[in-house]
């Protein structure tokens, strides 16, 4: 029986998970970080709490056991770091996947013509949601810093190969295929960094890192004297999709964790669709590469978490299930959930959130659940699209710490009047970068299969009701962005 480290590195937490060959988790250990809000659509990390964290968690699982055979790292995607070549210290704070501080910048661009090269290069919107713009605002802001990156001495990456170069003994700079499909830099037709890109948003070549495939060899980490490859690195949202099994075309999962994304895989073929889905690269594994289209809702967990720490509503995560209304009634209470903007399909960068509809006799629970549906209503979004363009939907794989709450998953399944179903490992972003290592050490991809714990079948009573209520909560959406 081999064992396997997966390292998570989330938005605001790192995980370590030992699994064994039968993608049965032995040891797990998971360490919180913060994130700054230093201006309104702003959020920063600090890069070496990041990798702290990251390396706490790792000696939390091996301390007592390193007989493991490789390691997979996993991250969030889009976040962008930038540091010196010469000192490997970062020049400025992580800027999180969620910052929203280069809308005018992007704005500019748009109006000069340039996103429809963007789209047909890279299958993304232009939007701040991506690396590029975050790199560019680095380099004009950071003292020196644009001197220093023309001059070679600058390198950029996201999380993942922030990571890859602080742990391995190596000190690569390296990134995987998916995660370099996610930074508006990187064309995924030719499967290269991109020349006219890298001039649009001025960051030069020498910065980027060199890209692999997902289930190549990144570099070796030292963990108490033995060496542990790493041979496997993909981004967490196509990581869930690796962990949800979905090899196969129109295979849909969505992973409710900070945020939400839904992703269907779309084999060898990069489907286009206009109405704000991204196309990207699903993983490239076996020298073979599936794209995917992907759904982005900005706001999800952080919602919840909102609700817990900062309205005070309730004690922890888990609690808030007690206050869903589990017929989805929420007394005309809507909720507009744009902390730093909306995603698809709205690509909104300026819209903050917001509730309508409380009145006097407004209750916790009439809160609670309108901010629960917000995110449901947002995956029907989503869904809708994929079905008017001839991708059918039949049942709905989901994952992430979210999916905990089995209220929240039987209102989703009543909202959308489908089957869902949630896999035994809920966890499939960490299993993900798992398979991707055992994929490497040679296990054939027909032989992993998804665990199915619980099927949610809608209550089709409840259809009407949902049908009027997502209508009325578009309608306040729409006029929100007016």
């Amino acid at each position: 029986m081999r064992n396997y480290l997966a390292i998570d590195q989330g938005t605001t937490s790192s995980r370590s998970i030992i699994f064994d060959s039968s993608l049965n988790s032995i040891k797990d250990s998971q360490k919180a970080y913060e994130l700054s809000y230093p201006e309104d659509g702003w959020v920063e990390a600090d890069p070496e709490e990041i990798l702290n964290t990251v390396l706490s968690t790792i000696k939390d699982v091996t301390k007592d056991n390193t007989d493991i055979t490789s390691c997979g790292i996993t991250n969030q995607r889009e976040t962008t770091i930038v540091w010196s070549k010469k000192t490997g210290e970062p020049i400025y704070p992580a800027i999180i996947w969620q910052d929203r501080r280069t809308s005018s910048m992007c704005s500019s661009l748009k109006a000069d013509g340039n996103e429809e090269m963007v789209s047909k290069k890279t299958g993304l919107l232009l939007d701040p949601y991506f690396s590029a713009s975050k790199v560019g605002w680095i380099l004009d802001n950071v003292p020196n810093a644009r001197h220093d990156a023309e001059s070679g001495d600058l390198l950029f990456g996201t999380v993942d190969s922030f990571l890859i170069y602080k742990l391995s003994k190596e000190k690569n700079h390296l990134t995987d295929i998916t995660n370099a499909s996610r930074t508006m830099l990187f064309n995924i037709h030719t499967m290269s960094w991109d020349l006219d890109l890298l001039n649009l948003f001025n960051i030069p070549i020498s910065m980027m890192p060199k890209v692999k495939d997902c289930d190549s060899f990144f570099g070796t980490i030292d963990v108490n004297g033995t060496d542990i490859r790493i041979n496997g690195v993909i981004g967490d949202q196509q990581s869930a999709l690796v962990g949800q099994a979905c090899f196969s075309k129109g295979d849909l999962k969505s992973t409710y964790g900070t945020g939400c994304f839904l992703m269907v895989n779309t084999k060898e073929t990069p489907v286009v669709v206009k109405e704000g889905l991204l196309t990207t690269v699903g993983y490239r594994l076996n020298n073979e590469t599936s794209y995917a289209l992907e759904g982005s809702i900005y706001s999800c967990g952080n919602i919840v978490q909102w609700l817990r720490d900062k309205m005070n509503f309730f004690s922890s995560s888990a609690e808030s299930e007690d206050f869903l209304e589990k017929n989805g009634e929420s007394n005309n209470v809507k909720f507009l959930p744009a902390f730093n903007g909306l995603g698809t399909p709205y690509w909104n960068s300026n819209i903050r959130a917001g509730f309508s509809g409380i009145t006097q006799n407004s209750t916790k629970k009439d809160i609670i659940t309108a901010a629960f549906k917000s995110i449901c209503y947002q995956t029907k979004d989503i869904i809708n699209i994929l079905e008017s363009n001839s991708i059918s939907i039949n049942s709905l794989l989901v994952d992430g710490g979210m999916t905990a709450n089995e209220s929240f998953i039987q209102i989703l399944a009543d909202s959308l009047q489908k089957e869902v179903a949630r896999p035994s490992n809920t966890e499939s972003t960490a299993l993900g970068a798992c398979i991707v290592c055992q994929i490497a050490d040679g296990v054939a991809m027909e032989e992993i299969k998804t665990l199915i714990e619980s099927k949610y079948r809608p209550n089709s009573k409840l259809n009407n009701f949902y049908k009027k209520d997502y209508e009325d909560w578009k309608m306040f959406i729409d006029l929100s962005l007016k």
